[in-house]
């Protein structure tokens, strides 16, 4: 399995044979009372697809691996951020987070405030506004981690934006046109399920479970699962003991999962000719394959069989609705 870039800057699975030149980096209603245009599922293009009755639109744009990036401003000083849905709050590059005025909240010189993400301990910041496009988010806590990566190039983000954040403000995340929307008037209500089934969506419930990760209901060759539902994954990957329980071959590549502890592991590929996600038909495909870590395997209670990533969310028009807790898909 490898990647490659669609013109239009998204990243997609290749050939195995041209794996070698990349590497994949990490390893998404009561009543209608107001109508919600077309324009929401349409062209990239098109300018009415920023229009949502009760909603202010921030475009996205996607950057090398598949990363969905939002332009934001924190305490006024601009930067980019991944849109993620793997994680559960906002996560900045300590460096760059001093540079914006955000540092950790200090008694002497001991940390008085710690979160926990995958098993690290982070200590915590305040950023007394964020901002992007028209939205304005107000202040907010950040968790801070020293970089994983190196250097400022071509899509260099300094943090992530996630689920405090798009959960709070009910965000629908349209993975094709590169919009996020947030709801500002909790007055209105909205069914996307009626205008997605006219536009030939399937919808899969979403579950958020009690350690926060947003999944759904998965199965291969008639075995059930769920899969994480994880925007910040920019390749859709299984776990290889999956497989191996499955009896479905798999082959060695030159592409690295890099996950969000910074272990790297080795990625296989695999084919899979009858995933479904909720009743959705996933197109036969080969996904990545590999021994993915406790921290994403074991989502509170529940066990998942692999991370949805945002190759297969483009390629299949994905809507997440958080909303109304929703995946749509065609």
């Amino acid at each position: 399995m490898g990647i490659y870039r669609l013109p239009d800057g998204v990243v997609t699975r290749r050939c195995a044979e041209d794996s070698a030149r990349y590497s994949c980096v990490r390893a998404l209603i009561l009543a209608l009372l107001v109508l919600i245009p077309p324009s929401v599922f349409g062209s990239v293009h098109d300018p009415r697809a920023v229009q949502l009755g009760g909603y202010k639109a921030v475009r996205v744009h996607y950057g090398p691996l598949n990363k969905m990036i939002m332009s934001v401003r924190i305490n006024g000083q601009p930067t980019d951020l991944l849109v993620d849905t793997g994680s559960n709050q906002i996560i900045l590059e300590a460096d760059a987070a001093a540079s914006f005025g955000v540092r950790p909240s200090q008694r002497g010189l001991r940390y008085i405030r710690f979160t926990q993400i995958n098993g690290q301990l982070l200590p915590v910041g305040f950023a007394q506004n964020l901002t992007a496009g028209s939205m304005n988010f107000g202040s907010s806590l950040v968790a801070l981690r020293n970089s994983i990566r190196s250097g400022r190039g071509n899509g260099h983000i300094d943090g992530v934006l996630g689920l405090d954040i798009l959960l709070g403000h009910k965000a629908v995340i349209n993975c094709r046109t590169k919009v996020v929307f947030f709801k500002v008037d909790q007055t209105r209500q909205m069914n996307l399920s009626s205008v997605t089934l006219s536009q030939k969506f399937t919808r899969i419930p979403l579950r958020r479970e009690e350690n926060g990760a947003l999944t759904v209901p998965c199965s291969i060759r008639s075995k059930p699962a769920r899969m994480l539902v994880d925007t910040g994954a920019f390749v859709t990957t299984f776990h290889e003991g999956l497989f191996t329980s499955l009896g479905i071959a798999s082959e060695p590549t030159r592409v690295s999962a890099r996950f969000a502890t910074g272990a790297a592991k080795r990625m296989s590929a695999g084919r899979i000719n009858d995933l479904k996600i909720g009743d959705f038909k996933v197109p036969p495909e080969k996904f990545g394959v590999t021994a993915l870590p406790n921290f994403a395997l074991q989502q509170g209670s529940t066990t998942i069989a692999g991370i949805l990533g945002m190759d297969t969310l483009y390629i299949c028009h994905a809507i997440i609705d958080l909303d109304n807790m929703n995946l749509f898909l065609k």
